[in-house]
Formats: structure tokens, C-alpha cells, sequence
């Protein structure tokens, strides 16, 4: 069985279809990659899987589980983890401590063992802190460890985002247009990266993106979108020569 499998899914908001019976699959220790132009309906996928929205019809099992079973608040519990378009950071808190956010789910003390800070806590606070640590240098964060994040770079600023899904521990990353506003060396970073995180962390990672380099340097298959449905799936190379999707990109006749 895949490990996410999203079946016949449709999203109407009034009388429009943002998604439409959308049927697609990624596999453990894949990189999947959703393209398409504006519009498409990539990032609303992302928003179904994340529970942000009910769809009409459909299913999304992810592990074993039926994600529309649940509440948004448990779907990282269940190991997904995702950056957004727009970065969701803390501005006035450090790097350290936005990770460190991140590790959330795998507390299991409760509130009177924490104000008495027993020994299980000091234990998993050390967990906790060599985690989060194992990310900084992964992704070369040292240098801004804590520092606050209002006063970071853009770019840097990504990162952390990047960083902070790590800290969680995923077996699933959700990784929202992650070249958006990067420069050529920062993408290059985020090339390797992405296949680091596939190969050394063992983690899946699905995509949007519209950088088409950087899926054909990273991805395994990809899917096209075009007004919530689906236009092609294949390998980067297949789905940049479909008719299909040149037309959607560039227009009629393009093909």
C-alpha cells in the first residue's frame, strides 16, 4: 500500500470546483512533485491533506490512517509535517526555540510534571534539544541559532521553516513552493537538501513547486494540475512534454 493515497477527492467553495475527483498516490521514500500554473489547485491539496478543508467527496489515507476521520491538531501526530507559502514562523522568538516548536508532538509529560520539572522532563528536554540540534547542523543553522527571526534574511528565514518541520520527526514533508523568492545558490542548497532528507533521513517528501529545474533534478514522478484536475503524472520529463500540460502553461496552439 502507498503511503499516501488520495482518492477521488473534490472541493467546491460555492460554485466552484477547486479540486476535481483528484486520484493520486505517493510511495514510501519518494519525491513527489504537484505542478501546474496559478490556480491549479496545488496548494489546496496540501490544505485537504493538512484537514484545513472537507472535501465533498473522496478519501485521504495516509499510514494506515483515514485522515478525514481526524481534526487538523492530530494530523502531525500521525508523522506529516509542512512549510508554507507564506512563512509561519515565530518573529520574536529565536531559531532555537521556533524548532524546538516543532517537537510538540512527542512530549509525554503532563502540565504537574513539567512545573515540577521531574526527571522525565529533564530527560526529554536533553531528547529534545539533540534533535532539534541534529537539524541545525543539517541544514547549516549554526550561525543563527539564536538569533530572532524578524532580524533573518528571507532566505535564511525558509530554512528554519524547512528546520522546524524536520524537528518534528516526519515520515511525511509537505513542502509548499520551498523556491519561492531563493536565490540560484540557495536553491542549489535546497536541491541537496531535498535529496538528503530522501536519502539520509529516510523521510518522503511531496512538493509544490514551480521551479522546473529543481523538480527534474528531484523528484521521482510528478503531477500536473490545471483547474483543480489532473493533467498528466509521470516522471519530470514525461509530464514537460505532454501537449496537455504546455497548453495549460503556455497556452492553446502552444503544443
Amino acid at each position: 500500500m502507498s503511503l499516501l493515497e488520495i482518492k477521488n477527492i473534490t472541493l467546491k467553495f460555492g460554485g466552484v470546483t477547486a479540486v476535481d475527483n483528484l486520484s493520486f498516490s505517493v510511495e514510501e521514500g519518494e519525491v513527489y512533485a504537484i505542478v501546474g500554473p496559478n490556480g491549479a489547485g496545488k496548494s489546496t491539496v496540501f490544505n485537504l491533506i493538512s484537514r484545513f478543508y472537507d472535501p465533498v467527496s473522496g478519501s485521504i489515507e495516509f499510514d494506515g490512517h483515514n485522515l478525514l476521520d481526524h481534526p487538523p491538531e492530530r494530523i502531525a501526530d500521525f508523522g506529516i509535517a509542512r512549510t508554507f507559502q507564506n512563512i509561519e514562523l515565530f518573529d520574536n522568538a529565536s531559531v532555537l526555540q521556533n524548532l524546538l516548536v516543532g517537537r510538540h508532538r512527542h512530549r509525554n509529560t503532563n502540565m504537574i510534571q513539567e512545573i515540577l520539572f521531574t526527571p522525565k522532563v529533564r530527560r526529554e528536554e536533553i531528547a529534545h534539544r539533540e534533535a532539534v540540534e541534529e537539524v541545525i547542523d543539517f541544514l547549516d543553522l549554526q550561525p543563527y541559532r539564536d538569533k530572532l527571526i524578524a532580524g533573518l534574511p528571507y532566505g535564511i528565514r525558509k530554512v528554519v521553516e524547512l528546520a522546524r518541520a524536520l524537528a518534528s520527526g516526519p515520515k511525511l514533508l509537505l513542502l509548499d513552493e520551498p523556491a519561492s523568492g531563493l536565490s540560484v545558490e540557495e536553491t542549489q542548497d535546497l536541491r541537496w537538501w531535498i535529496d538528503d532528507i530522501r536519502k539520509q533521513m529516510g523521510i518522503t517528501v511531496l512538493m509544490v513547486e514551480h521551479d522546473m529545474g529543481l523538480v527534474s533534478s528531484v523528484c521521482d514522478r510528478v503531477l500536473a494540475l490545471a483547474d483543480g484536475a489532473k493533467l498528466a503524472e509521470g516522471t519530470p520529463a514525461e509530464v514537460q512534454a505532454n501537449p496537455a500540460v504546455i497548453e495549460a502553461y503556455l497556452g492553446v496552439g502552444a503544443a
